[in-house]
């Protein structure tokens, strides 16, 4: 027996490989564990359309509201501040006010500016509508993928398909009230604003259609916990829900729950000054299009700081917490397809791909043991190795083994024993041409190497392009790919060869070339 450096090097893998796929092949509660696709152990699949139309209007009415703020903060006196879906348009009453006021204009990005006689007009330019929708569908991907990583869901798959869709999978949702919370938990706009009641108007409120209400700026919002009653407000909010820096669960003094808020520094100065300037009137509390309370201003409010009263749960809170924490969709988003998995289907999946994972290495190990005697065996030590290593790695990493992933290991299989396949016909070669043991073995090793550097390189290549342009479940299929290559590799050649040289001397001595290599000496 003669150690060296590939034995220790393959002894030392194969520890590490059976140390760290153990959690997962037992499912103990310690360690880190593979985590179960969607199509495995059921779940959620649902891709949803993005409203990019929708996003260019927040933008045009976020214009509008910081210039509301801007002229109302400097008493600049302005008439008929008014929007649309691409434009603001208002006039400047005293031509002393209009050097200032175009002066902050140029600040905002993204529009074109054109005074007429003291009537300024912002528009939106081609580029900034381009950009302001494909920011839409990017901060819709980022808002929907932190709502459900708060959800606590593991290994949620958020993805952007096609130009305006996001694909949606969430593993692990075992009922139907499950899917629903999710559901509404990514679709939710939570879209806050904060809107001063038209006290002039709101007695009329019953009296008057939508278009009645447009012609005076405002809109009419229905209260969330009784819909038969509403609000006049002023259509441009003081506030929005971007301006939020902190939202959690609280509790009133009827011990209901409530969501306390916390805007920034700037949202904090707007507050506080509209409050000081309009004590004795209303402010509504609007969340997606609904006023929440509409409390009266009884001083100057500081500090930044309010809260949401409704009539919800404590569960219905936490999850209107989580979506205004995660920020307001800036397009609202909608249903193209769904469809949910049972776990019934997904413990079917498992079994079947167990059944090829196992029959498919039976058979390998078989027909190594068969063919090619001890040199069969060898290799198969190299492929339990390679197995234990693919799953260790994929097990730190945290890596999602979908159903296509489960077909990458079945593959890696059979790549596994190819390349000592490909050895021992090399050494068996050499025999035959009446080369001494140690001499076949090592230029058999030496006479392989660039087929199979070839082969693995040329398909590790394939595997990354697979992960790089593919999607959910052809990721899933290039990671075991290329672990399983990268881990044959080191046992399938640096193990295998570790494994001859240790019992070289015994195989010299025996000359047993049928029992060693499955041929006649």
């Amino acid at each position: 027996m003669k150690l060296n450096y590939r034995i220790v090097i393959f002894g030392l893998a194969l520890v590490f490989g059976i140390a760290f796929s153990m959690p997962s092949l037992l499912q103990t509660k310690d360690g880190k564990k593979i985590t179960l696709g969607l199509d495995l152990q059921g779940g959620l699949h649902m891709l949803l359309g993005v409203k990019t139309q929708e996003a260019t209007k927040s933008r045009i009415k976020s214009i509008a509201a910081s210039i509301k703020h801007y002229t109302d903060r400097n008493d600049i006196l302005i008439d008929g501040l008014t929007f649309d879906a691409t434009s603001v348009k208002f006039e400047v009453l005293d031509s002393d006010d209009i050097k200032s006021v175009e002066k902050y204009l140029s600040k905002i990005e993204g529009v074109k500016v054109v005074n007429n006689n003291s009537v300024i007009t912002l528009t939106l330019t081609p580029k900034e509508i381009k950009k302001t929708k494909a920011q839409a569908v990017s901060q819709a991907i980022e808002t929907i993928r932190n709502r459900l990583d708060q959800f606590g869901l593991s290994e949620p798959v958020v993805a952007r398909q096609g130009k305006n869709d996001i694909l949606v999978e969430l593993a692990g949702i075992k009922s139907e009230a499950e899917g629903q919370r999710a559901r509404e938990l990514i679709s939710r706009p939570a879209k806050l604003e904060l809107m001063a009641v038209d006290e002039d108007r709101n007695a009329r409120v019953y009296n008057m259609s939508e278009s009645d209400a447009a012609a005076y700026g405002d809109v009419i919002l229905e209260d969330v916990k009784n819909p038969k009653i509403k609000y006049l407000v002023n259509e441009i909010p003081i506030l929005d829900g971007g301006m939020l820096t902190g939202a959690n669960v609280g509790f009133d003094q009827n011990n209901r729950p409530v969501i306390d808020f916390k805007l920034n520094a700037e949202g904090a100065d707007i507050f506080g000054d509209f409050t000081g300037k309009n004590v004795g009137k209303r402010l509504a509390v609007v969340l997606d299009g609904k006023v929440y309370s509409a409390p009266n201003i009884n001083e100057r409010i500081g500090g930044g700081s309010g809260q949401i009263s409704g009539n919800y749960t404590v569960l219905e809170a936490k999850d209107l917490a989580i979506a205004l924490r995660s920020g307001a969709l800036l397009a609202p988003i909608y249903m193209m397809e769904q469809r949910s998995i049972g776990p019934s289907l997904g413990a079917d999946s498992i079994r079947e791909s167990m059944i090829a994972l196992i029959g498919g290495f039976v058979l390998v190990i078989a027909f190594m043991m068969i063919y090619y005697r001890m040199a069969g065996v060898i290799a198969n030590i190299a492929l339990i190795a390679n197995l234990f290593l693919l799953l260790a790695v994929m097990s730190l990493f945290g890596a999602t083994l979908t159903l296509p992933g489960m077909a990458g290991i079945v593959l890696t299989v059979g790549m596994a024993v190819d390349a000592n396949v490909i050895i021992t016909e090399r050494i068996r070669e050499l025999i035959y041409e009446g080369k001494s043991m140690h001499k076949a073995i090592e230029d058999g090793y030496s006479n392989a190497m660039t087929a199979i550097l070839d082969a693995n390189i040329t398909t590790l290549i394939a595997s990354v392009v697979l992960y790089v342009y593919g999607t959910g479940a052809i990721k899933g299929f290039a990671i075991t790919m290329s672990i399983g290559i990268l881990a044959s590799m080191l046992t399938a050649i640096l193990g295998t060869h570790g494994i001859y040289q240790l019992i070289e001397s015994k195989m010299s001595k025996s000359k047993n070339y049928r029992f060693w290599f499955g041929i006649k000496g």
